[in-house]
């Protein structure tokens, strides 16, 4: 069996299924696909006020370059995974106004033509494994974390391999039964639907071993978070590492300057795409390793844009290393969605060449309003419903998202409030903990 698969608005992958045999009939006019589809909340309640309602046809056509395949799992009766991802389109094959992976590929696109830019990104992610195990308890980042969960690691690690998804490591993290999977930079689209196929090799490994997975930014509202770091880098037409300088203090070059500018400058509205959920601020508070202010740092886990480490030893090159860490990020969000609004608001600081203010290895919740605000640096949202006030208004960010896709995301955002609204910290953490 094969599934033309399409990684939705809240970031859950759908799609339908058809016999292996079949798929050269499948490969140019897709599957059918329902607009209201795409107005689905987490809670998967279709939103009352979505664009379309009822009505409407469009098509998933696959993109073949992008089919996974992982014949075989611990389960030695379990079907393999195969399937490839798609771009919503129209029923005569245009590009569909709110499909989030042509949204990305569009913004790729302008950065080449605008810009003279190609874009590298990588996703990672960390979850929790087993944790309603009693007996899933481990020192952090320990080796005997580590080797509890070797047989689901050496597994995971071997499908993702299989997939073409380039694994680099699978660790022990923080958090009580906290793994993270980190995987190879690539470019353009690429880089989100690895993110995708990341998620769902993960949950299908976990399944076949009958261990509980959550991808949850908070399974317990006092306890560690989990969250998913997007890397990105710029590069010219040759290759050539657009954002580093070697003579700078903190190696950002002026258009990497420029780029981060943008992405701090939008990062309140930029929230209600890369936070998206109400647990996602369960996350975003001071001293919990994520982000709560709009800030560059250098090694710095705490500020929203990291600049990384870089290495050389063995005589390895910093430019070829260099990127930004964008850390207000969970795997509530759609990988596509959220790396194109991070996109459009790097691209808007480089062609408005704007100045950056606010980078500080300083923590911002220790300094005062007045410093903060001298400083250019400001709070992250507190809810979902800031951020996304935050993104109503925005004119100048939203005048670079496509209408329909923007007021079906409005509408699944408002049913998702209303759906949660009388839920405490605790209802929230158990239900986000089953839904991802």
């Amino acid at each position: 069996m094969t599934t033309i698969v399409t990684t939705d608005l809240i970031g859950v992958t759908r799609g339908r299924s058809f016999p292996t045999d079949e798929l050269e009939s499948y490969q140019q006019a897709g599957v059918g696909w329902v607009p209201a589809n795409s107005a689905l909340t987490p809670q998967d309640r279709v939103a009352e006020n979505n664009p379309w309602g009822s009505c409407g046809d469009l098509r998933l056509i696959p993109d073949m370059n992008t089919r996974v395949q992982v014949p075989n799992g611990p389960d030695a009766n379990a079907p393999g995974l195969d399937f490839i991802h798609a771009d919503i389109c129209e029923t005569d094959g245009q590009p569909w106004a709110a499909c989030p992976r042509t949204m990305l590929r569009n913004e790729i696109q302008r950065y080449r033509d605008e810009l003279g830019l190609e874009v590298t990104a990588a996703f990672e992610h960390e979850f929790n494994l087993g944790y309603k195990a009693p007996d899933n308890a481990h020192h952090a980042f320990s080796l005997s974390a580590q080797h509890h969960a070797a047989s689901f690691g050496g597994w995971l690690l071997s499908a993702l391999k299989a997939a073409g998804v380039e694994p680099e490591m699978f660790l022990p993290e923080y958090g009580k039964a906290q793994y993270e999977v980190t995987c190879r930079p690539t470019q353009g689209v690429a880089a989100a639907d690895r993110a995708v196929n990341v998620r769902e090799i993960t949950r299908e490994i976990a399944r076949q071993m009958g261990l509980d997975i959550s991808f949850s930014p908070k399974l317990e509202a006092d306890g560690v978070s989990n969250g998913v770091h997007l890397h990105i880098s710029l590069q010219d037409p040759a290759g050539n590492a657009v954002m580093y300088d070697a003579q700078s203090s903190n190696g950002l070059s002026e258009k990497g300057r420029q780029w981060a500018a943008g992405v701090l400058k939008f990062l309140p509205a930029l929230c209600a795409f890369s936070a998206p959920t109400p647990i996602s601020y369960l996350r975003l508070k001071p001293h919990h390793w994520s982000a709560s202010y709009a800030n560059l740092g250098q090694r710095n886990r705490e500020a929203s844009l990291r600049i990384c480490p870089t290495i050389t030893i063995g005589g390895k090159s910093p430019a070829r290393q260099y990127n930004l860490e964008f850390r207000p990020l969970d795997a509530t969000a759609s990988p596509h969605l959220s790396m194109a609004a991070v996109l459009i608001a790097g691209r808007l600081g480089l062609q408005q060449k704007l100045t950056l203010d606010s980078s500080s290895d300083e923590d911002p919740e220790s300094m005062s309003d007045e410093q903060r605000q001298a400083r250019h640096i400001l709070a992250l949202p507190d809810t979902l419903e800031d951020a996304l006030a935050s993104l109503r208004n925005n004119p100048q960010l939203l005048d670079q998202l496509p209408p329909l896709l923007m007021d079906a995301y409005f509408a699944l955002k408002a049913e998702e409030l209303k759906s949660t609204e009388k839920l405490t910290p605790a209802e929230l953490c158990d239900l986000y903990a089953r839904l991802y």
